[in-house]
């Protein structure tokens, strides 16, 4: 069961997070076979020491520095290229895999061959694993991703595990947000999806998370995604109209309420049923 890992990092990124998260992919119980490390473009003195730590203990870690920084969608694009398997698992540079995640996708992924792309619950914490403040559940089955899809992203991207052909097939990562557009690609064109009902994933999250999840910016790339999947023949007018005038009030609505609806409504419910 060969698989790679795709990861991207930049300037931005503390080193003591990629330190983390890179200890979690290397302590699996099934170790990766490959990972796929993307410089988008150059990093800092404490990441760079960080990275050839690494280097010089896992020789599985393979480096692809970029000259410039290109953003996540780009850098994701250019790894997968350097991705020596068909069977490829994302991790963010900040995030922390439970120890049996690659276990128990790798396998699923090898059990049900008709699957092209699986993901997992996340378990968001604030500074330490341990700190959990909420958990983001999606739904398991394909007709309810498809259903769930139609108004939230239906899976979680630190936690994917899919067939890089399929993603290669498909044009790769857009801008506009990168992983949500190319979910609903790959079901617009028969691709197959199960989410893992449990948490598999640490997902870092803070305060500032809801700062930066909101403004004009944030609503006309909303909208600009939404008129996509309209476009594609994904969502009907109603839904369009529906998903733009919620998605926009909601990052344009004061920081403390935003707060609120992500991890009241939008966290401790199961909506998908």
């Amino acid at each position: 069961m060969h698989f790679s890992v795709l990861m991207s990092v930049y300037i931005k990124e503390k080193s003591q997070f990629l330190k983390e998260s890179l200890n979690s992919v290397f302590n699996q119980t099934l170790p990766p076979d490959e990972v796929i490390l993307v410089e988008d473009g150059p990093l800092t003195d404490e990441l760079y020491s960080t990275i050839n730590d690494f280097t010089e203990k896992h020789k599985e870690l393979k480096i692809i520095p970029l000259k410039e920084n290109h953003g996540l969608g780009y850098a994701l694009n250019i790894g997968l290229k350097h991705c020596k398997y068909n069977l490829v698992a994302r991790m963010d540079s900040d995030d922390i895999c439970k120890p049996y995640r690659f276990e128990k996708e790798i396998t699923f992924m090898h059990d049900h061959k008709d699957i092209d792309i699986c993901s997992s619950w996340i378990d968001e914490f604030e500074n330490d694993k341990k700190n959990v403040v909420s958990q983001r559940r999606i739904p398991e089955t394909h007709e309810e991703i498809i259903r769930y899809a139609k108004f939230r992203c239906p899976v979680n991207h630190p936690t994917v595990v899919y067939k890089r052909d399929k993603i290669i097939q498909l044009g790769g990562y857009q801008d506009f947000p990168e992983d949500y557009y190319l979910w609903i690609k790959m079901i617009m064109n028969g691709c197959k999806f199960y989410n893992i009902q449990e948490s598999l994933l640490f997902f870092r999250f803070s305060s500032d998370l809801y700062k930066r999840r909101g403004g004009w910016k944030y609503a006309k790339d909303d909208i600009r995604a939404q008129i996509n999947f309209y476009k594609v023949g994904f969502l009907n007018k109603r839904e369009l109209l529906y998903n733009a005038s919620i998605r926009s009030t909601v990052r344009l609505i004061p920081v403390h309420i935003r707060a609120f609806i992500y991890k009241y409504m939008l966290r401790k419910r199961k909506i998908f049923k």
